[in-house]
């Protein structure tokens, strides 16, 4: 659960009183009910393709926007880990992402979700035919994350990075988040809600959220960070 660039209470799991509704109230004591059951991470539902979980974002179409056309590229670690570990040693990124270092670091990193149940898939996202960000689509409900708020069935995540710092800075971030979730929305049906975690501390994280069309749903207390819940809903994707 590391984000960094675009990407990045009173306890864990808490929300401000104005936008947790019964309804989320019952869902949160209901999801609290099954992990004590299921342990300490959610189980992933039996599955004979592990991209029933997430999809496959590299079949989804390539988007349009005012940065230019993005599309998501699964990641090849033999091909991509020099890249992205040069990302993730930006002293940038590395405050948030916590995993500079040697190659090695970063490649267990995505080795754990290449190698894993298909709940993560991590992607390069290209703009107009370069590599310049590296994203985690993953299902929020059966992330750990999902013991932190009242996560609802088909709840997707992002976590995002700029990878190059002539990007950042130009409100890229936000035309990108708000193209990924719309992509997320179009291609997975079930899914009513798109969710992010970034740092709390990470400013232009969360304002970059903001103006992608996300709403501050609270702060949570994470194992490695005090979070800022972001939420886009797919009722009110047009009205924000």
């Amino acid at each position: 659960m590391h984000q960094a660039d675009a990407h990045t209470g009173t306890g864990a799991g808490a929300v401000p009183s104005d936008a947790t509704s019964s309804e989320d109230t019952l869902e949160l004591r209901l999801t609290e009910e099954l992990l004590a059951l299921l342990g300490d991470e959610p189980a992933a539902p039996a599955a004979t393709d592990a991209s029933a979980l997430v999809g496959d974002p590299g079949a989804w179409s390539p988007v349009t926007t005012s940065a230019g056309v993005l599309r998501l590229v699964p990641v090849e670690a033999a091909r991509d880990l020099p890249m992205i570990s040069r990302w993730m040693n930006d002293p940038a990124v590395a405050a948030f992402w916590e995993l500079s270092g040697p190659e090695s670091v970063t490649g267990a990193h995505l080795r754990r979700q290449l190698a894993g149940d298909g709940r993560s898939v991590p992607c390069l996202g290209v703009l107009d035919g370069s590599p310049m960000s590296y994203w985690e689509i993953y299902r929020a409900d059966l992330d750990p994350l999902a013991r932190h708020y009242p996560s609802r069935p088909h709840d997707m995540g992002v976590h995002l990075l700029i990878g190059g710092v002539g990007f950042r800075g130009r409100g890229i971030g936000t035309v990108l988040l708000r193209a990924v979730s719309d992509l997320v929305l179009d291609n997975r049906p079930l899914c009513g809600r798109v969710v992010a975690e970034p740092d709390l501390r990470n400013t232009p994280s969360v304002s970059a959220f903001l103006s992608a069309g996300f709403r501050f749903f609270g702060e949570v207390d994470l194992p490695d960070k005090r979070a800022a819940l972001m939420v886009r809903d797919r009722a009110h994707r047009d009205h924000l």
